[in-house]
Formats: structure tokens, C-alpha cells, sequence
């Protein structure tokens, strides 16, 4: 009797495992194992990773606070393009620690990538304090936080055509190789912006004030204008 409920035993036992490794393979076992897949893939929160993917070229305005870090344009429709042009500057102002930071986005309307310039001291809170006082080295690149939209405080969009973006493109990337220090009082992010309006041909605002301020006030003094020319 031992033995043959032994061999009945073993037999349900092969025939078990033999359920199991047909549900698996036909799919119903599948879902457990993305239930575990899904619950270790995490965002990664680490703010000094998150700081160098946002300082590659990267993409425009995302739809939600959410989707900030991977910030994605709205696409423009070809008849937006024709009326207010191809390619566009788009002077923007963020909060930071102390009272904000200015910079660009420049790029060809409809496009996801974009390219961002902003004048701000290199290195971390030692420079930016000593900046106060004397000239610091600088950087011209993304910084963290340039791509999410939660920390935009103010935005005024310029088109142009493809010709004059050739040339106001060229321009700004001239400014980024040619400005090697920052002062707060000075050289600073607004001052950055200024050179670049001016060179559009648009008025400029004095550049010692909030960086929101002064993008509002530049899109104010020109009469809230979307579309640049420059002199031929």
C-alpha cells in the first residue's frame, strides 16, 4: 500500500511541475515575472545624474511637471512655421537657489532638439559666492535644471528666418567660446542675454535685475514681437 500511494504521490508531483513549466511557456506565468520586472525599474533620483543627462542637446517643453526631465517640444505645424518662421531663439528665465538664471533655447521650429547656452559661473556654490566679488571662471552649456519646465518663471520666443539663424546661431555659439568669466554684477546671465537680443536687433532691457524680470521687460520693450529681422 506504501508503495503505491509512494508511486501516486510522485506521479502528481511530475505532473505538477509539468502544468507549471506549460503555463509558463504559453504565457500565463508571464505576468509574475514582469510584476517583479516592473517594481526594480526605477527612476534614477541621484541629482548629479540627473544634472548630466540635462546638459546634453535635449528637447523642448513637455505637456506635464512630470515628463519635465525629459522636457519635449509641442510640434509646431508647417503653417506656425511659414508665418512666424523656421528657427526661433527663445529667451527663458527658471528659479534657482538664490534669484534665478537666464539663458536660451535655439533651435528649428517644429524640432524636438534644441540647444541650450546660459552664462553662469563652472563649479558649485564656492565660485558662485566668489562671483559676488571678482570674475570666476564660466560655463556656457545646459545647467541643471535649464530642461524642466516646473522652474521656468518666464519665456518670450523669437522666430527668424533660416538665413538670419544661420547667422544669430553662429553668433551665440561665438559668445559661448568667447566668455570665460562670469561676475554677478557684470558678466552674468542676463548681460548674456542682452548680447544676443542685440544682435537680433531687439531692444534691450539693463541687464542688473531678476533674470524673470528681465525676460519679461525685453518681451515688453519689443512690443511683444514674435518674428526678428536682421539688417541686410
Amino acid at each position: 500500500m506504501t508503495r503505491v500511494s509512494g508511486r501516486i504521490l510522485g506521479q502528481r508531483f511530475v505532473l505538477g511541475i509539468s502544468v507549471l513549466a506549460a503555463s509558463v511557456i504559453s504565457g500565463t506565468g508571464v505576468s509574475v515575472a514582469q510584476q517583479v520586472a516592473v517594481q526594480t525599474d526605477q527612476p534614477d533620483s541621484h541629482p548629479q545624474r540627473a544634472a548630466s543627462r540635462s546638459n546634453a542637446v535635449a528637447a523642448v517643453a513637455p505637456t506635464s511637471p512630470a515628463s519635465a526631465a525629459v522636457a519635449k517640444p509641442v510640434r509646431r505645424s508647417s503653417s506656425v512655421a511659414s508665418t512666424r518662421g523656421p528657427y526661433y531663439v527663445d529667451f527663458r528665465a527658471r528659479t534657482a537657489a538664490s534669484y534665478g538664471h537666464a539663458f536660451v533655447w535655439f533651435g528649428k521650429t517644429g524640432e524636438k532638439q534644441v540647444e541650450v547656452a546660459g552664462l553662469h559661473p563652472a563649479g558649485e556654490e564656492g565660485p558662485y559666492m566668489l562671483g559676488h566679488l571678482t570674475f570666476v571662471p564660466s560655463e556656457t552649456g545646459a545647467s541643471y535644471g535649464d530642461l524642466d519646465v516646473q522652474y521656468l518663471t518666464a519665456s518670450y520666443r523669437v522666430y527668424l528666418s533660416e538665413q538670419d539663424a544661420r547667422k544669430v546661431f553662429a553668433y551665440i555659439k561665438h559668445l559661448q567660446a568667447t566668455s570665460p568669466l562670469w561676475n554677478a554684477e557684470t558678466t552674468n546671465c542676463t548681460f548674456f542675454l542682452g548680447e544676443i537680443a542685440s544682435f537680433m536687433g531687439l531692444k534691450v532691457p539693463f541687464h542688473l535685475q531678476k533674470p524673470e524680470a528681465y525676460v519679461n521687460q525685453l518681451r515688453d520693450m519689443n512690443g511683444g514681437r514674435q518674428r526678428a529681422q536682421l539688417d541686410q
